[in-house]
């Protein structure tokens, strides 16, 4: 005789109060466990949409980003005169050779200061990031000191909004527009011209060349052509892969640090469970014995308080992962360990993370009632009628 599941819940439901208190214990649990893989993913979909697949980025070999790199004038010339390189409809090839540095803004809140991107672009470069698209103001005028902000800076920073100035490379910058990228790196950048910033920086050279692939079935012999160049020290990258590379240390640092937290909440969460489950046998000692003289198997009544301890999981799951899907309405903003600049992104909530709460939570109430159950489906039917 199998014990039907509407007994484990109505046992829930009369211990609501110890049921409610378990549950919360495990709900905390899958909530740091969700919402650290959540920034996790929001940092890794933030970069990674930054790149498009058919753009390639060429930087100098050994360079962890753009802004460690250095491609020279002769070097950007030889890139340029590759003929995989796509041409726009006003017949001019879709590449940009640009400047990426770092200069430091204070905070509009907390007036500290932070490092940020200052990316000279050139007049390709628009419409190599389709995703980038202009929500006030203008853009830079070539040969002026004029800047344009992403939204994320102008919401943040001092000086970034719309007709305020910036002073770096010992010049002072107008911006003159502000920029909407999305949900991608490039919103926490300011562009400008990239001769200019070049000469207000002192930079002989520039950090990359971005171009567009003709056909992005293309790029393996491109990069083996470049990268084997004797002339060239540089090395050719998807722009998708450049700035995956740019999430993984940060990323994989979010998902131990979340490993470790929610390994040390989760011993509470389980201990918590089987205190729960060993009170609801220590309760029902004498119901155990009524049901074993009714005919129902040691095995049938051991997978009742396993299900019982499961559905006590899923209940915290359930509850852990919509509080969870709240973060996504934060933005957070910390430094990116590669590039050393401020970067803005939310968290991120997958399907993918979906099912790992729920599965941990089902896996903390296994291993919160598997013991109490084994305890009440060994007992013997005389002690616990005895017991009455």
């Amino acid at each position: 005789m199998v014990i039907p599941l509407s007994y484990s819940f109505r046992n829930l439901w009369t211990r609501r109060l110890t049921t409610v208190l378990t549950a919360s214990g495990m709900a905390m649990v899958v909530f740091v466990f969700a919402a650290t893989l959540m920034l996790a993913e929001g940092l890794q979909k933030t970069l990674i949409a930054t790149g498009s697949p058919d753009n390639v980025v060429v930087i100098r070999k050994g360079s962890v980003s753009e802004v460690q790199s250095g491609v020279e004038r002769n070097q950007a010339s030889i890139v340029e005169s590759q003929p995989e390189i796509a041409i726009g409809s006003n017949g001019r090839q879709l590449l940009a050779k640009e400047l990426v540095v770092l200069i430091n803004l204070p905070k509009r809140d907390s007036n500290k200061p932070s490092n940020v991107v200052i990316r000279g672009v050139g007049e390709e470069s628009l419409l190599l990031r389709p995703q980038v698209r202009l929500v006030e103001g203008r853009m830079p005028r070539p040969g002026s000191a004029e800047v344009v902000a992403g939204m994320n800076i102008a919401k943040r920073f001092k000086g970034g909004g719309l007709g305020e100035t910036l002073r770096f490379g010992m010049r002072t910058w107008t911006v003159v527009g502000i920029f909407d990228a999305g949900a991608t790196g490039f919103s926490s950048e300011i562009w400008g011209d990239v001769d200019q910033l070049m000469q207000a920086f002192r930079r002989p050279v520039y950090s990359s060349v971005v171009f567009k692939l003709r056909d992005t079935g293309q790029f393996r012999a491109l990069k083996e052509r470049i990268e084997s160049d004797p002339r060239l020290t540089l090395e050719a990258k998807r722009e998708t892969r450049y700035y995956e590379d740019q999430s993984e240390a940060m990323a994989t640092f979010l998902r131990i640090m979340g490993l470790a937290l929610t390994i040390i909440f989760s011993l509470g969460a389980v201990i918590g469970a089987m205190i729960t489950m060993y009170a609801a046998v220590a309760n029902r000692i004498t119901e155990i014995g009524t049901l074993r003289a009714l005919g129902f198997t040691r095995t049938s009544i051991l997978i009742a308080f396993v299900c019982e301890a499961l559905f006590l999981g899923l209940l915290g799951g359930v509850v852990g992962m919509v509080c969870a899907s709240f973060m996504q309405l934060i933005t957070i903003s910390t430094m990116n360990w590669q590039s050393f600049a401020e970067l803005a992104f939310s968290f991120t909530l997958t399907p993918s993370i979906i099912g790992k709460g729920l599965l941990f939570s089902l896996i903390m109430g296994l291993v919160g009632g598997v013991l109490p159950a084994f305890r009440a489906a060994n007992m013997k039917i005389v002690d616990a009628l005895r017991a009455s």
